[in-house]
């Protein structure tokens, strides 16, 4: 059976099986005309459009970033916590499953370690933030164990509000710093910039506990 190429420049061409049964010009022998490399270069057009369709097709959105992968929350310990009183401020991240962040211990010197820091306004003292133990988990891409948070990490920082701090709602900016890795990649690292608000009254002797919840976690 003889099947024909429908073009009008093609329609001496014929194929049975694989075998040319007639020359076309621009085809073999002599240099193609115009109108032959039109088509030409259409068909070709149209071949790598195909093959393009075809290929995985990866998009950015795909990639979440690290500020989606993490959830972070701020609590303080009193509410309201009086002039004259410490407290804490804890900072809660919630990590999305089939991630983790490094430890503040970290297990390499190539790791991000996980860091929180703070930007007291007059009135206020911190100390040194504690930060939770990790845990040591086996990934594809180190041949030792690592030292990562998962699921959720409390961090928590003691602050004391001085005699001379202000009255009322109070902000205290904070910086979180991580990098969030899977199993297949790392994200960049990430700072997070939060806000712990906290009120505080005149007298110590008003200071009442708040999230006991959070703050009896260890």
């Amino acid at each position: 059976m003889k099947r024909s190429i429908l073009v009008q420049d093609f329609k001496n061409v014929s194929f049975r099986g694989a075998e040319r049964r007639a020359p076309v010009s621009g085809l073999r022998g002599s240099p193609p005309d115009s109108k032959n490399r039109r088509i030409c270069f259409f068909l070709g057009v149209l071949c790598v459009a195909a093959a393009i369709s075809f290929l995985p097709r990866v998009s950015h959105s795909q990639v979440p970033s690290g500020k989606d992968v993490v959830k972070p929350e701020v609590y303080a310990s009193l509410d309201p916590a009086g002039r004259g009183s410490s407290f804490q401020i804890a900072v809660v991240m919630k990590i999305r499953p089939g991630f983790h962040v490094n430890a503040r211990e970290k297990s390499e010197e190539y790791l991000i370690a996980t860091d929180l820091k703070a930007q007291l306004p007059a009135g206020f003292n911190n100390g040194e933030v504690v930060y939770p133990k990790g845990k040591l988990e086996t990934f594809t891409f180190s041949k030792k164990p690592l030292n990562v948070y998962q699921d959720t990490a409390i961090l928590r920082m003691p602050v004391t509000a001085l005699a001379s701090a202000p009255v009322g709602e109070q902000h205290i900016p904070l910086k979180l710093r991580y990098q969030a890795c899977s199993t297949e990649l790392c994200l960049p690292p990430t700072t997070f910039p939060l806000d712990a608000v906290v009120n505080i009254a005149a007298s110590a002797s008003a200071a009442k506990p708040a999230h006991s919840d959070i703050f009896a976690k260890q």
